[in-house]
């Protein structure tokens, strides 16, 4: 299993409440109606920092993770049509794409 790990912060402007309302409540309802995602993708969670107190400021504003079962997968998810006219035009309107980092992992469960 191919896991995803991106790192994201919002455009300028918009407020971080803005940012999670919009990254819950838009993109991911987008993301997953295509159906290539319900062919291809494992797994699909979004996160924001929350409060903790004692830890460093959150270097970013989200995360997003998405588990592929295969390099093919990940291909056929990402060079669709639907991905592409539908899915990655909503990115640049609430994710700072300058700024994504991204970790490429195989996934090991330990407990």
């Amino acid at each position: 299993m191919i896991k995803f790990a991106f790192m994201i912060n919002r455009i300028d402007g918009m407020t971080f409440e803005e940012f999670v309302d919009h990254h819950r409540n838009h993109h991911a309802p987008l993301f997953t109606s295509i159906p290539e995602a319900r062919q291809y993708v494992k797994k699909y969670t979004v996160s924001h920092p929350v409060p903790a107190d004692g830890y460093p400021s959150p270097a970013y504003d989200g995360l997003t993770e998405i588990w592929f079962e295969s390099w093919a997968d990940h291909n056929a998810f990402f060079t669709s049509d639907n991905y592409k006219e539908l899915v990655n035009p909503d990115e640049s309107k609430f994710i700072d794409m300058n700024s994504v980092a991204v970790m490429v992992t195989e996934e090991k469960i330990i407990v």
